[in-house]
């Protein structure tokens, strides 16, 4: 949908790159509004842009007539009578929105409705596998005051995803999906002023947060449609294979395969994302960072599929740096598969990234 800077409202999705009389997009496609892009839109002088026709908490996003109003040509919002019309983003929107609602029944003390669950979130996964890119944009989609109810879908439509890569039967990569949206479920049981709070958690409050994991398989062990090894991944998606998790410090020996794949698409998505304690950090210098710091603690053929998903881009393939400059890749070293040689699009300098180390990949483009 096209509308006018003045009828964006914080929670829009930008979804094509709003340029101006440089060669760098003045605010790049899979921002989510806020403010202050709306002033800078403005400064700019800019007369429309693309939007998504809902907001990031799932809701139709109906704009009202344009502040000086001029003629805006918008495409009708409508609502989807047919599944089919359903793009992978409004099922994304649809399931956060679905999922904020069963959190807060949670809340209430309301059990665990596995049908209704089941209902909204198998066409999403079955939509995931077919939607690589979509999936490695799920960080974009994430707004951090609904932080909570975005990471839970993104944990699940990943860990499906990882697993999918992995050559899982269908009925294992859905089982591994749903126990990835359940797994923080039990932060239901947790102070919302624990959940909610920007400043460093003291130990107690930790201690609330590591009980989580329990508090998540408590609400659905009795469910018998999610099979044994999807409530232990749920009990053990914060384990680490060398001991060092929680809750119970359990080490390799005991940790079940699919608590890997929700843990390593829990860190990639939790730190890809905007939180209201920190800004978010860019998918590759996320994965240099796991690849360095994080080895002995994650499962490696995990850790290697998400690399080898997010890195399979080839010779040719448009991106965004961390200074903001465009450039094309034009030789991919497997040696450093997030540190590729770069040609760059103002002045066509050939880089490798490997030799810059200040610089990192931010995003691909289309």
């Amino acid at each position: 949908m096209r509308v006018h800077p003045s009828q964006l409202v914080t929670g829009c999705l930008i979804t094509k790159d709003v340029m101006g009389c440089t060669k760098n997009p003045i605010i790049p496609k899979n921002t989510l509004i806020h403010p202050i892009h709306i002033q800078v839109l403005k400064k700019f002088l800019i007369e429309s842009v693309e939007v998504a026709n809902k907001l990031s908490d799932g809701s139709p996003f109906v704009p009202e007539e344009p502040v000086d109003d001029e003629a805006i040509e918008t495409q009708p919002y409508g609502s989807i009578e047919s599944s089919e019309d359903l793009t992978f983003y409004d099922r994304y929107l649809h399931a956060v929105q679905s999922y904020k609602k069963w959190f807060s029944d949670w809340r209430a003390g309301a059990s665990l409705d596995i049908k209704a669950i089941r209902e909204v979130m198998e066409p999403l996964l079955e939509s995931a596998v077919q939607e690589k890119q979509e999936i490695f944009r799920l960080h974009n989609y994430s707004s951090s005051w609904d932080y909570l109810y975005h990471h839970s879908v993104a944990m699940s439509v990943m860990a499906s995803y990882l697993a999918y890569k992995m050559d899982y039967e269908y009925g294992e990569w859905i089982q591994v999906g749903l126990a990835g949206l359940l797994s923080d479920a039990g932060m239901a049981r947790v102070d919302q002023r624990v959940i909610d709070k920007e400043a460093p958690l003291t130990e107690r409050e930790f201690e609330q947060i590591k009980h989580h994991p329990a508090h998540s398989y408590r609400l659905v062990e009795n469910i018998q449609t999610l099979s044994r090894p999807a409530k232990l991944a749920i009990l053990q998606h914060h384990e680490r294979l060398d001991g060092t998790g929680y809750p119970l410090g359990l080490n390799h020996t005991k940790i079940h395969s699919y608590s890997q794949l929700i843990a390593v698409s829990d860190m990639y998505h939790a730190m890809t994302s905007e939180r209201v304690y920190r800004q978010k950090h860019s998918p590759f210098k996320v994965l240099e960072n796991v690849l360095k710091e994080q080895f002995g603690r994650y499962d490696h053929t995990v850790i290697q599929v998400l690399v080898k998903e997010l890195t399979n881009y080839s010779t040719g393939t448009n991106i965004r740096l961390s200074n903001n400059r465009r450039a094309e890749i034009v030789f991919v070293d497997q040696t450093y598969p997030t540190r590729p040689m770069i040609r760059l699009e103002e002045d066509g300098e050939i880089y490798h990234l490997k030799e810059h180390m200040h610089l990192h990949i931010e995003e691909i483009l289309e």
